[in-house]
């Protein structure tokens, strides 16, 4: 069944776990991951990350048969728009059937963050979609910027932005990264922060750059209020891997095989983040 993030993540909160959002860009990556939520009964977020939208098929060809595969499931399936920075193509994606969207104003001066992302909390409501916001900085290894003491969440300046604007999750910065980390690095956490903003706030918080965290970081996360994990890297890297294996196994296989071999081991790897994230047999 097709629904906005809200109520997932409202119970998720209430329940002490998370939600897994995993970063999509095509149908076959959404067939695996709708997949894997059934087959675990699990609520799930289908998050389309606004530069893969620009740069591969657009909003309006891939929402529509997205949402009739959410309609399709026996589970609650959220799409959301992830990092839309852009605000006209934000107000696209919810009229494009969006369910959800994250408003990421975060490069902007904590006021005018805090002006953009009000406004489409009010817009959004039009569609009766929820809104995530950020504040801090989360940055990415592949641009050799990982999050640093700079750029980590204030939690005063967090709970003042929850308040004033509305939202219905909260993304913060805390020590993830995203991208790829290096063979046996795992980041260090300040979970102060987490711990501190959802006392004073108790909305649903969200993790970015989920990927390559350790299983550790993301209990303790969970445990002190994280409640939707973005997962992306981890997921493309299972598929990747899968293919590398299999042509190197056998040359002469077909492009439909490996597509299907693709979905195959994409599914396997989300449904390791459902069971991490305990929200296994959570769906109603």
């Amino acid at each position: 069944m097709y629904v906005s993030m809200k109520g997932m993540l409202d119970r998720a909160n209430k329940g002490k776990y998370a939600v897994m959002a995993i970063n999509c860009f095509n149908l076959e990556t959404a067939k695996a991951v709708i997949d894997a939520a059934q087959e675990l009964r699990a609520p799930i977020i289908v998050d389309l990350l606004q530069e893969h939208l620009m740069e591969h098929l657009g909003s309006k060809l891939l929402t529509q048969p997205i949402i009739e595969m959410a309609n399709a499931s026996s589970v609650e399936v959220a799409i959301n728009l992830d990092h839309g920075q852009d605000i006209g193509f934000v107000k696209r994606c919810l009229k494009d059937g969006f369910s959800s969207v994250m408003m990421d104003a975060s490069a902007y001066p904590i006021e005018k963050n805090i002006e953009i992302t009000r406004n489409m909390v009010a817009f959004a409501q039009t569609y009766d979609a929820s809104v995530e916001g950020e504040i801090g900085s989360i940055g990415s290894i592949s641009g050799n910027q990982m999050t640093n003491n700079d750029m980590y969440t204030q939690p005063d300046i967090a709970i003042d932005f929850a308040l004033k604007t509305g939202i219905d999750a909260l993304a913060i910065s805390y020590g993830s990264s995203h991208g790829n980390y290096q063979e046996g690095f795992v980041p260090e956490f300040r979970f102060d922060i987490v711990e501190k903003i959802k006392q004073a706030t108790n909305i649903p918080l969200v993790l970015h750059g989920g990927s390559g965290c350790g299983e550790e970081n993301i209990r303790r996360s969970i445990e002190l209020g994280i409640n939707k994990i973005n997962v992306g890297s981890d997921f493309m890297n299972a598929q990747c891997q899968r293919l590398k294996r299999d042509l190197k196994a056998n040359p002469e296989l077909s492009y439909f095989d490996l597509i299907h071999r693709t979905v195959s081991a994409g599914k396997e790897l989300v449904k390791y983040y459902i069971r991490l994230s305990q929200s296994v047999n959570k769906s109603i």
